[in-house]
């Protein structure tokens, strides 16, 4: 590895210690799903979102709570401090679509019909929420 690939890595890894990271790999659900749920909480803060996804009634809305709480227990870990109400905060949340079942269904006239079960990969940032207010 050459020096200055060297570098950037250690830049990259410095700069994602601040950030606590929850991914979610090969979730049964359509991204498009999924997205409605991960646009609802977007920029929030992170109790507030958990408390929102627990009294939400989609399916997808389950699995996004437990990888949010996933993601407070990684900050938890990280930082060594418990989490406090308002310092933490979704800094993103995004769905990628992942691998596609695809099955045949019957159709009439001997012809079979495409069923594409899709899947999708959840991936979470939170972050800690800096004081502008300086002290004097």
């Amino acid at each position: 590895m050459g020096v200055r690939k060297r570098q950037t890595a250690e830049a990259k890894k410095e700069a994602n210690k601040s950030f606590y990271v929850a991914k979610l790999n090969n979730c049964p659900t359509s991204p498009r799903k999924m997205r409605l749920v991960a646009d609802m909480v977007r920029g929030m803060n992170a109790y507030r979102a958990l408390n929102l996804l627990q009294y939400t009634s989609k399916d997808a809305a389950i699995r996004v709570e437990k990888l949010l709480s996933s993601a407070i227990a990684n900050f938890e870990l990280k930082s060594g401090t418990r989490a406090g109400d308002d310092e933490l905060y979704i800094k993103e949340i995004f769905v990628d679509s992942a691998r596609q079942l695809k099955r045949l269904r019957t159709a009439p006239q001997g012809r079979g019909h495409r069923i594409r079960k899709r899947s999708n990969h959840v991936t979470l940032i939170l972050d800690k929420k800096v004081n502008t207010i300086q002290q004097q």
